[in-house]
């Protein structure tokens, strides 16, 4: 993929041809002809190499003091939830994430246990299907 940019800036800058016509023979946009030459003068042969995708930063990541302060917050009591865990940063005058995205936090980081849906511990006395049927809501009858 480097060697047809590499080729097609070579056309421009070294043979003289115009981006409209070595865009058209390459099959690219003229926009793209220009980025290639932007890039081949930035970096060399090096610069029109793919780049990477991912992004620079995320703007809704935690940031890193306050997911250690939550850990060592959940880690000294223990039965502290994502709700008191927001209001002890507060406190802190920590930036203040919401109490889903503790909660998300504090499973990712082992801190918590992850109960999705309804929990069929809650009923004991029922059998094994029984609860399997009440936690996927298949059978509404189990409890007449």
């Amino acid at each position: 993929m480097s060697e047809q940019r590499y080729q097609a800036v070579l056309a421009v800058i070294s043979e003289g041809e115009t981006v409209t016509d070595v865009a058209a023979r390459w099959g690219v946009a003229r926009k793209t002809l220009h980025a290639w030459l932007a890039k081949y003068e930035a970096g060399g042969l090096e610069g029109l190499g793919d780049g990477s995708h991912r992004p620079r930063s995320c703007p809704h990541q935690m940031p890193a003091e306050v997911e250690v302060a939550l850990a060592e917050m959940r880690r000294a009591h223990p039965s502290w939830g994502p709700r008191r865990l927001v209001f002890e940063l507060a406190k802190r005058e920590l930036a203040v994430p919401s109490e889903s995205a503790v909660y998300r936090c504090l499973v990712r980081l082992s801190l918590i246990v992850s109960h999705p849906g309804f929990d069929a511990v809650l009923v004991p006395w029922l059998s094994g299907s029984e609860k399997e049927t009440v936690c996927h809501g298949t059978s509404p009858e189990v409890f007449r």
